[in-house]
């Protein structure tokens, strides 16, 4: 993934060797990175995802590339990570996903990288289409999906169907 940079956030490629490091601990992240890591990140939630993207990744190195770390320009603290979720599919649609820590939250950071994201993937080769997913009690997603400009194009009663 290139470096996305706006106003106040950077993005920059999540490597596997980052998530290797994630896996063990914060202290050996940051034994690796130029960054501080912010109180609750990674969330414990995203946690069992690690393993399945360090195999992944190691199998598929290219999809590694749609993967990236937020990192607050202002304190120079990881807050989040955004991603694509291993590339375009065979009909060129991307599934963008995204956290951000409790304690920065609500402070529009979601939607200010959302939005650099959903530019630089549409300009990427073979992306058509950006789609997501979130859970119909995600209130504070649904609002970050509105501001960067999904609609939302389906619901069950376990998730809620966004396209840009």
């Amino acid at each position: 993934m290139p470096f996305v940079e706006t106003n106040r956030l950077k993005l920059v490629t999540f490597t596997v060797q980052m998530m290797e490091a994630l896996s063990i601990s914060k202290s050996e992240l940051e034994k690796i990175v130029p960054y501080n890591i912010a109180e609750g990140y990674p969330m414990e939630v995203y946690r069992q995802f690690f393993a399945y993207k360090i195999e992944r990744f190691q199998r598929f190195p290219d999809e590694n590339e749609w993967e990236g770390i937020i990192i607050n320009k202002k304190d120079n603290t990881i807050i989040g990570d955004m991603g694509f979720k291993g590339g375009p599919n065979e009909e060129g649609i991307i599934d963008i996903g995204y956290s951000i820590v409790p304690n920065y939250q609500g402070k529009g950071y979601a939607t200010e990288i959302g939005k650099a994201m959903v530019e630089w993937g549409l300009s990427q080769p073979n992306v058509k289409k950006i789609v997501a997913t979130c859970d119909p009690d995600n209130l504070s997603s649904q609002r970050v999906l509105k501001k960067i400009g999904f609609s939302l194009i389906n619901t069950t009663d376990k998730k809620l169907y966004w396209s840009y």
